[in-house]
């Protein structure tokens, strides 16, 4: 048993780093080992792949179905008793009030074959529009911009292996040193093959410190930065004037934007001096190849959809899109982000990455699931607005992968919408924060006691496989899907539509997503394994345009747009975009900005993480990274609990003094419930495109715990 080694990815970020598994003795656990043959990592792993393991322990994790008893505790219960609540619970709101008031929720985390099902679990056994996903909240915003400008969203157009090629990387609002360290050897690779990098970000994290240049911006100016980098490109001439004629459109109403930001304006506004931008401009500008990568900093924005097109336009500008070795990517933060949106969890798409209310998806996805076009719901809420409106117009919420409770914004009052739930069903892994609330808790399958898909950040698509048998008790996610659409089916037989086995599912998905912007349908599972993966778009074998003329089979896609962009005229399109204020600027009673983020030993709500013996003596709980100056005026020590008070409530952490952060800002990573939950704090002002919240600026007040009094109103 033990020499059965299985080749698998890790179960956390969109990295999905190769490793591999070697069962343990008893057949129960598996020791994790270096895979230097997958090309993203190359053998590396960061401590929580490491010790991804320790989840997969019975200590930690659930391993029985539990139902709330009349004396209100939750109770192990038997599948079929558990299975039963559910479809009861859901079924009842169903018919009391309508198939509107069943709301699901899903994850960035869910493989492709989860995802898949579960919008058409929520579609055709439900009947609801009311679907989205926390996935919401990772790089929506870069995904509107992305289609607005190119016509089609995949986080990065080209491998990971491009970027120590180029010339210059501007890194905004990213930290990959500690959210995916294996990933920053790309960066340091940059450097010593002679290119420059270029971090935007208040903070001076690890990331920053490998920088040539370190821009601080004050939290929500990011738009005003790239603005007033284009600004200079355009004054100082470095235009690609030809490029712009041939391949792109809107131009003219950019440029004319952009000079209404002139480099001393842009100064006032961000905190980033003159020449400081002058010389990202040259850095970004001198090499023949360049590219702008965003992640969470200028994307959870209430402007976020606009800030990514204005740094979008710095490669039109300078014609460093679809060309080798240049453009825009986004690095996705989620272990399945990209496919996670792709293939139907999200609130307005159907599998393939089609538009839902586009007659011919509509009719093509339902002939692949044998039902009327007609009879599919609409477009439902957004992530935040489904929560917002749950115990009111949603009565009853299927939850999956997601722990809203302590991830989403504004989080106290989210906690008690899902409260005041008529029924609660949650599916995980562990008892989360939101599980504990739950009415029927179902316990899982987990990463290396389950096969199936997941796209990483470059658009490969590739293949987790289970290493390990699961414990008794625990049922895969198809498995529960496949139950509740017996029960709630009725006389309809819909459970045939719900297969449990995992590469059944793909074989469906690779249907409905031929022909649609990120078709599957050329991916088997066969090749997966043989080819450590395959990027979309990959239609299907034999397409006598788009297949391989000697063999029929299309390679994948690695690079995109190097021909044209994916626009019906093949042309990239400005974002014609002016700086705005964040939606919450500071005042006399919330005079600090708030910006949030991660730490290297904890990951995402830390549901998982934060089970993990190793990495909570790394990162143990929550703290409040304040500037000397601010600590001083405080009168608060290192280490002293600081009491952070927006409009929305209260959270208190250790203080953390240093000066890599800029003095009118505080940092708090967002990992853990409790009283240093930091999105108590964080306002869900919405993106009026994308959606997104604005988690990454909010006006706050500090307090001094005990004393009661809070900072003078100029940090």
């Amino acid at each position: 048993m033990r020499d059965t080694v299985t080749p698998t990815h890790c179960p956390y970020c969109a990295l999905q780093c190769g490793m591999n598994l070697t069962p343990a003795p008893d057949g129960r656990a598996v020791e994790v080992s270096e895979r230097a043959d997958f090309p993203v990592n190359r053998g590396a792993l960061c401590g929580k792949g490491r010790t991804a393991p320790a989840v997969l322990s019975s200590s930690v994790r659930l391993t029985s179905p539990l139902v709330r008893s009349e004396g209100g505790a939750l109770v192990p219960a038997s599948w079929e008793e558990a299975l039963e609540r559910v479809a009861e619970g859901l079924g009842r709101t169903r018919a009391e009030y309508g198939a509107d008031a069943v709301g699901v929720f899903g994850g960035g985390g869910l493989t492709n074959e989860k995802a898949y099902s579960l919008g058409k679990f929520a579609r055709v056994v439900l009947g609801t529009s009311q679907i989205d996903y926390n996935g919401r909240f990772c790089m929506s915003s870069a995904a509107a911009a992305g289609g607005k400008a190119f016509g089609l969203d995949r986080g990065l157009p080209f491998p990971l292996e491009d970027i120590p090629r180029t010339g210059c990387v501007i890194l905004v609002g990213s930290n990959p040193a500690e959210t995916m360290p294996p990933s920053l050897r790309y960066f340091t690779e940059l450097r010593e093959n002679g290119g420059t990098l270029i971090v935007v970000d208040p903070r001076r994290t690890k990331t920053a410190e490998q920088a040539d240049l370190h821009l601080a911006p004050r939290p929500g100016t990011d738009l005003a930065l790239a603005l007033g980098l284009l600004h200079l490109i355009v004054a100082e001439g470095r235009t690609d004037e030809a490029y712009i004629r041939e391949r792109t459109g809107g131009w003219e109403e950019t440029r004319a934007a952009a000079m209404a930001h002139w480099p001393e304006y842009v100064e006032r506004i961000t905190g980033v001096s003159v020449p400081q931008l002058r010389e990202a401009v040259r850095l970004f500008c001198e090499p023949e190849a360049a590219m702008v990568l965003t992640a969470r900093g200028p994307e959870q924005q209430s402007k976020g959809t606009d800030t990514v097109g204005a740094w979008i336009n710095l490669c039109l500008a300078t014609g460093r899109a679809g060309r080798p070795l240049s453009g825009y990517g986004c690095l996705t933060g989620q272990g399945n982000g990209q496919g996670g949106r792709e293939h139907g969890q999200k609130a307005d798409q159907l599998p393939g990455y089609r538009k839902l209310t586009d007659p011919a998806a509509r009719a093509h996805v339902a002939g692949v699931w044998g039902v009327d076009p007609d009879s599919l719901p609409g477009p439902g809420r957004s992530a935040y607005e489904l929560l917002d409106a749950l115990g009111t117009d949603i009565r009853s919420l299927l939850l999956m992968g997601s722990n809203p409770v302590v991830s989403a914004p504004r989080a106290a009052h989210v906690e008690e919408r899902i409260r005041s739930l008529d029924f609660l069903a949650v599916c995980d892994v562990v008892l989360s924060e939101t599980a504990a609330l739950a009415d029927v808790v179902l316990p899982v399958t987990q990463w290396a006691e389950e096969t199936g898909t997941t796209t990483n950040l470059e658009g490969r698509v590739l293949l987790r496989r289970r290493a390990i048998t699961p414990p008794e008790g625990v049922r895969s996610d198809l498995e529960v899907m496949h139950g509740l659409a017996a029960r709630l089916g009725g006389d309809r037989n819909l459970e045939k539509g719900f297969p449990t086995d995992p590469e059944e599912v793909f074989e469906e998905l690779r249907r409905a997503s031929a022909g649609g912007p990120a078709d599957y349908s050329g991916i088997t599972y066969r090749r997966l394994v043989e080819e450590n993966g395959v990027f979309w778009p990959c239609p299907a074998p034999g397409d006598p345009v788009t297949g391989d003329p000697a063999t029929g089979v299309h390679p994948g896609t690695p690079r995109l747009f190097l021909d044209r962009f994916a626009t019906e005229d093949g042309r990239a399109r400005f974002a014609p975009v002016s700086h705005r204020a964040a939606a919450e600027e500071p005042d006399d009673a919330y005079p600090v900005l708030l910006t949030t983020g991660r730490v290297v030993a904890q990951y995402q709500s830390g549901a998982q993480t934060r089970r993990v013996d190793e990495l909570n003596a790394a990162a143990p709980g929550p703290f409040v990274e304040l500037h000397p100056r601010l600590a001083e005026r405080l009168g608060a020590a290192e280490g002293d609990p600081v009491a952070v008070v927006s409009r929305r409530g209260r959270a208190v952490a250790p203080a953390r003094i240093t000066t890599a952060i800029r003095p009118d800002t505080v940092f708090m990573p967002f990992h853990w419930a409790g009283e240093g939950r930091a999105n108590t704090l964080t306002n869900p002002a919405l993106d009026p495109t994308s959606r997104m919240p604005e988690f990454k600026v909010c006006a706050v007040r500090l307090e001094a715990v005990g004393a009661g009094r809070p900072a003078p109103s100029s940090p």
